[in-house]
């Protein structure tokens, strides 16, 4: 296992965690006096740490998690940075011009929540505590989601007059459907693990204590698979719901015939017809 800090300060003053083990990649947030709310330079290291992650042959799977109490509270309107001056809410509202808002969204929220969805490994969020706004969105974009049983998910924009960003409007309906994405997005009540669990937004609620290890063993079984059939898979399912029939069925066969040119896609054959468990190396 390696750890190294991602940011100024050394491990302990970093903002951004980076454990590597086994072939997972563990990224924590490590800013728990401010709830994890993410500063702009934070969101970087988060889109970069993904990009080097999808490009790396030794990391095989992903945990996003946190430390302390809150997952993520979202992003930090009040902190210095680009996202301050013209972000909605924030104290350069007067300065803006024109297309700034929409810029900073798309440059911005949206780039980190297609950073996940678009990375090419399987990603695990690990929910510790509160996840709000922008912090909810980035734990609904990855593709399974572990939730502790204190951890809680708010739609907050509403109560603050805003609209939601952050893919919030494209994640929510697919994952709940549109009533109940409406309910959850027009009312902004906190949805704890339990009932979350319930609707469809996390895969599954654990203790507390067992929300590392829980996320670790999902991982391990992630990384030990064969990658490249998982990254196909990961891009078909997030795919299917923009794509007619046709399209998905092309897009399947695509997937199929680029998958059976990988080395662990003819170890999992191999290893069928001689009747032993496969070896997968993420070729």
């Amino acid at each position: 296992m390696t750890t190294s800090p991602d940011g100024p300060g050394g491990t302990s003053g970093s903002l951004i965690l980076r454990t590597t083990d086994n072939g997972v990649l563990w990224i924590t947030l490590n800013r728990p006096q401010a709830l994890h709310a993410l500063t702009a330079d934070q969101r970087e290291r988060l889109v970069a740490q993904l990009a080097d992650a999808s490009a790396d042959p030794a990391v095989r799977a992903v945990v996003l998690t946190a430390t302390g109490r809150a997952f993520c509270a979202g992003a930090d309107l009040r902190g210095p940075g680009p996202d301050a001056g013209t972000a909605p809410g924030g104290s350069g509202a007067a300065e803006r011009v024109a297309g700034d808002v929409a810029r900073l969204i798309r440059q911005g929220a949206q780039r980190l929540i297609a950073a996940v969805m678009d990375c090419e490994k399987p990603v695990v969020a690990a929910v510790n505590g509160t996840a709000a706004g922008l912090g909810a969105h980035l734990a609904f974009a990855c593709d399974l989601v572990l939730a502790a049983e204190s951890a809680a998910f708010i739609e907050v924009f509403a109560r603050r007059g805003l609209v939601p960003d952050g893919g919030g409007a494209y994640l929510l309906p697919r994952l709940v459907g549109p009533q109940r994405a409406k309910e959850l997005m027009f009312f902004g009540d906190a949805v704890p693990a339990a009932e979350a669990e319930r609707i469809g937004l996390v895969n599954r609620v654990v203790p507390d204590g067992d929300l590392a290890k829980t996320a670790g063993a999902w991982a391990d079984r992630l990384a030990a698979g064969p990658t490249r059939a998982l990254a196909l898979t990961k891009q078909l399912v997030n795919g299917a719901l923009e794509a007619d029939r046709g399209a998905a069925f092309a897009a399947e066969a695509a997937a199929q015939e680029i998958n059976m040119t990988t080395a662990d896609a003819q170890e999992g054959v191999a290893a069928f017809v001689a009747r032993r468990p496969p070896e997968y190396r993420g070729r």
